[in-house]
């Protein structure tokens, strides 16, 4: 028996939450997780829900050349995506300072990689590439929605219609 100094902090019996990033990277690795449940679509990016847990949202996206999201945020959800195969570009809108036009960033993501994202973050991602791409999508809390955008670069985003 040992004797614990009165101001010991206790951990909690409930888990840290992991990070969205860390749990795309782990999904990524572990194919026979998701392996079964991958398809191409022709017409548009093939998505099939992996896992949900109440408190995390995991998908498995399939991309062939040309496909891509609109420009989106994911409402109140932060995440990441880690990329399994082939190349992605995310094309992110950027806000420098509150008083400064909003600016376009493009960061292509190749296998091995993870892009983090929070709340209102806005993004597009799309296959510019020759190649399918596959990648891993975390969502935390689970998804509440998304809202489309339209961007300009002298007036900013406005909600798509």
């Amino acid at each position: 028996m040992f004797a614990v100094p009165a101001n010991t902090v206790t951990l909690s019996a409930v888990p840290v939450a992991v990070h969205p990033a860390r749990i795309a990277t782990s999904v990524a690795r572990d194919r026979h997780r998701w392996a079964h449940l991958l398809r191409y679509d022709p017409t548009e990016r093939y998505s099939a829900l992996i896992e949900s847990t109440g408190e995390v949202e995991i998908w498995l996206l399939s991309w062939l050349p040309g496909q891509h999201t609109d420009l989106h945020d994911h409402a109140g959800s932060a995440g990441a995506f880690t990329v399994v195969s082939g190349v992605l570009t995310e094309r992110v809108i950027r806000h420098p300072s509150p008083t400064a036009r909003p600016i376009e960033v493009e960061h292509p993501v190749t296998v091995g990689q993870t892009r983090v994202f929070g709340p209102r973050y806005v993004h597009q991602v799309r296959n510019i590439g020759t190649d399918p791409a596959v990648s891993i999508h975390v969502y935390r809390p689970e998804r509440a929605g998304m809202t489309h955008y339209h961007f300009d670069p002298k007036t900013g985003l406005s909600p798509a219609e």
